[in-house]
């Protein structure tokens, strides 16, 4: 079972939340949907859900409105606002709701809970006196309940702590090992860091990117050289004059485009300038996202000046 997003446009007056988005959650893949804050990722995942109605295109999960599904939640676990839960309800007792309203088996409760780490204690605890890690453990939980397919997950690393970071990447492995469609939206790329298989970047409402990790991070090393000198000023004279774009990323260390690592050797070795550490540049997916989004982002806080710290960008 699969998502299948295909042109969706959505306006609130005159904003366009979404132009034109598409791309496809497949089985067996955790796909990591990731941009700044604003973008459109929650319009996106609600759209999916029926909660929200586009103005064009459409979403299907398993080639079907997501209305339109027998035992929606069996095929679909969402979690898109972890907070929305009564403070005066019992955890044990949120899920037991849901598990009784989808008819579901009461003995999936204990599973759930024992699957993101709530103990009994904490489960016959008030959600109002839940931290926030606790409540996103909970929501994943709900998410859970009816063994779905298909898992959606709204900023679900949100309050965790490292422990819990590094438990929800090992749960979203093993969802998808187990076939199932794993979609988790972020807008920091650090919480996919070794989890997400594919990326879907998205920035003012439309499709950056979207294609696998390691073709993402391809794209993003861009063929650019990183090397090391004693001597930086003369290396960046002799490089520049070879027709490479230097930069200066540290000390004794540049970082050279448009000169594969061969041609960078031969002409510091021609003119004599020392150098070591001479190896292909590859990109972070921190920095792969920080380019594609860099025209996508809504404020850009300046550089600070003096006693001064400016910031601009569109309201």
């Amino acid at each position: 079972m699969e998502i299948e997003v295909d042109g969706l446009s959505k306006r609130y007056g005159q904003v366009s939340a979404l132009d034109g988005v598409s791309f496809t959650v497949r089985p067996g893949m955790v796909t990591g949907f990731v941009g700044p804050n604003g973008a459109g990722k929650s319009t996106t995942m609600r759209v999916i859900l029926g909660l929200d109605a586009a103005d064009g295109g459409r979403a299907l999960v398993g080639g079907r409105p997501y209305r339109t599904l027998r035992d929606p939640l069996r095929a679909v676990g969402a979690m898109l606002d972890a907070s929305a839960v009564h403070p005066g309800r019992r955890g044990r007792d949120h899920l037991r709701w849901i598990a009784h309203s989808a008819g579901l088996p009461k003995r999936r409760l204990n599973e759930v809970l024992s699957q993101v780490g709530l103990s009994e204690s904490a489960a016959r605890r008030r959600v109002g006196g839940y931290s926030l890690g606790m409540r996103q453990r909970l929501g994943i939980a709900a998410a859970l309940l009816g063994d779905p397919r298909v898992l959606m997950l709204d900023e679900p690393v949100n309050g965790l702590d490292p422990e819990g970071i590094v438990w929800i990447r090992g749960l979203l492995r093993s969802l998808a090992a187990e076939g199932r469609a794993v979609l988790v939206s972020s807008h920091l790329m650090g919480e996919l860091e070794g989890t997400a298989d594919r990326l879907v970047v998205i920035g003012r409402g439309r499709i950056i990117a979207d294609a696998s990790v390691p073709e993402l991070l391809a794209a993003a090393s861009g063929g650019r050289v990183a090397l090391r000198t004693s001597a930086p000023a003369e290396a960046m004279a002799v490089l520049s004059r070879a027709g490479g774009t230097v930069a200066s990323v540290g000390t004794d260390a540049l970082t050279v485009s448009g000169l594969d690592a061969e041609t960078t050797v031969a002409a510091l070795n021609a003119s004599r300038v020392p150098f070591a550490e001479v190896t292909a540049h590859r990109a972070t997916l921190e920095e792969a996202y920080m380019e594609l989004t860099r025209d996508a982002t809504e404020y850009h806080a300046q550089p600070r000046s003096g006693n001064r710290t400016q910031a601009g960008g569109r309201a």
